[in-house]
């Protein structure tokens, strides 16, 4: 049965309310979970996962929804009473901490005057009267909040461009500023090569390779993913492209987004010629091809505008490859690992965490004429209809909103992921199931050793059943990041896990598995 508990004008944070959800979902007898603001964003998706029961229907905006899906009344008291004992116990440490809380903005502005950038995480609909009275006092925003209206970004940003500061977000997962990092990202050194990316996972991975192959980064300053829509305009990334053009530190500019909207497009490009420092742009979108341009570089993947950025920053040439190591090696590697599926195993069975990471997948897959199945899809026929059930080759986005309703994110908690797993191993007809381990700050402090119980399970389960399951995985992070890339890597590949150096080389060698 779903039912739902309201409690009235009862704000709760919502790192919070996911870290309680993941706790409750384990108790026996809880099917699902969440316990979330009564937004209306919220209410929608509680009713899309079948959570949002008739009293949830009624929650307003400041009320707090507890909504579960259990197995029986004895199991319904039971949760309940852990909720209010989980609730009772932050009201009395929020009680404690009260006296040394600043519990406003405007506290906060009056406190720390020097402070030249607000970063805020709070539930859509308020965002935009927080976020003026920081621009309004001069300060550089980075919202990580979403469900904000269009119409808010749209006058937070252009109220930010009259001020002379920088709008970044909302849902803006990802920027790295004079060498910190805001929201999910990961530890690099400083160097010569900035960025501007609408995409949280896709500056994480261009960061991470720039690091990796031995550069380092000024700034990375994140859009949001709605910047580069026509209704939006490009005000952010035009105003990170200034402010990196200006910044004497900053050698080479990369600019990651999905396609512009052709008004943008033609906007950003106007002023990218224009600038002498020389370009790396990646617009990741099917069928988008645009030659080398002056001192501008147009590339395809997420590896290739590290690479190239790299390339550059070194003075070198670039030239694209497919893998680091010689190909012939690879393509034995692969053909010794088909040796080992039966007949009938022939797809792929993507998880995600990182979208970014899934679109590129996804425009490689496409690219090595392999069909496929998505919930972020390239084109209408590749719409997977059931999320719930993958069909012939899928690639899951599992950090859509549909699976992380009122559960925290993937890159935080691997538990749907690790379902999911199991799930797919199960299928005979599963060859390959292809994974992102992302590390760095807010991501979980060791991805391999969450992974390691669903995948020796699948593993063995496949095992009984005379048949091998692939399991192949690139890792977005650096050797300084709190999980160690390195350890990381040995760890995978103690469970039998093929690492690839990134996502873009994990799926071509995955694709030479099903082909």
């Amino acid at each position: 049965m779903v039912v739902n508990v309201v409690k009235k004008n009862l704000y709760m944070d919502s790192v919070f309310l996911m870290s309680l959800s993941s706790r409750i979902k384990k108790m026996s007898g809880v099917e699902d979970v969440s316990v979330m603001m009564g937004t209306p964003e919220n209410k929608k998706i509680l009713s899309n996962a079948g959570l949002l029961a008739k009293d949830g229907q009624s929650a307003q905006p400041n009320d707090l929804v507890i909504a579960l899906k259990i197995k029986s009344d004895i199991v319904k008291k039971q949760a309940l009473q852990r909720i209010e004992q989980l609730l009772s116990q932050t009201e009395e440490e929020e009680k404690e901490e009260k006296e040394r809380e600043i519990t406003s903005t405007d506290e906060a502005l009056r406190e720390y005057r020097n402070a030249n950038l607000v970063q805020i995480s709070i539930p859509g609909p308020y965002v935009r009267r927080e976020a003026e009275k920081a621009i309004l006092n001069g300060k550089n925003v980075f919202i990580f909040s979403d469900n904000v209206p269009v119409s808010d970004e749209v006058f937070l940003k252009k109220l930010g461009k009259r001020k002379g500061v920088l709008v970044m977000g909302p849902d803006c997962g990802t920027a790295i500023i004079n060498g910190i990092g805001l929201g999910f990202a990961n530890a690099v050194p400083r160097g010569d090569i900035g960025m501007v990316g609408a995409a949280g996972t896709g500056i994480q991975e261009v960061t991470s390779i720039i690091a990796n192959y031995g550069c380092g980064i000024s700034h990375a300053i994140g859009t949001g993913g709605r910047d580069l829509k026509k209704e939006v305009g490009g005000i952010t990334m035009d105003a990170g492209i200034s402010l990196l053009a200006k910044d004497s530190r900053t050698k080479v500019i990369v600019l990651v987004s999905k396609i512009p909207s052709p008004e943008v497009k033609s906007k950003i490009l106007s002023k990218v010629f224009s600038i002498k420092k020389p370009f790396v742009i990646l617009f990741l979108g099917k069928d988008y091809t645009e030659g080398e341009k002056k001192n501008v570089y147009f590339v395809k993947t997420l590896e290739d505008a590290a690479k190239c950025a790299v390339a550059i920053s070194k003075g070198q040439r670039f030239n694209s490859t497919e893998f680091d190591e010689p190909l012939n090696k690879i393509k034995e590697k692969a053909k010794n690992l088909r040796k080992k599926l039966s007949p009938s195993q022939k797809f792929l069975r993507a998880l995600y965490s990182g979208g970014t990471l899934c679109n590129e997948a996804n425009l490689i897959l496409t690219e090595k004429g392999i069909k496929f199945f998505s919930n972020v899809p390239l084109e209408n026929s590749q719409v997977l209809k059931n999320l719930e059930k993958s069909k012939g080759n899928t690639t899951l986005d599992m950090g859509d909103d549909y699976f992380t309703v009122g559960t925290p994110h993937p890159m935080i908690d691997f538990t749907k992921r690790n379902q999911r797993i199991l799930q797919e191993a199960n299928d005979p007809r599963t060859a390959v199931i292809l994974l992102d381990a992302v590390l760095g700050y807010g991501a979980h402090p060791d991805p391999a050793s969450a992974f390691f119980p669903a995948i020796k399970q699948a593993k063995t389960k496949a095992k009984k059943q005379n048949r091998e399951i692939i399991f192949i995985t690139s890792i977005t992070g650096t050797d300084l990041d709190p999980q160690n890339r390195a350890r990381q890597k040995e760890k995978f590949e103690k469970m039998g896990v093929g690492v690839f150096p990134t996502n873009a080389q994990a799926v071509r060698f995955a694709s030479m598995l099903i082909k």
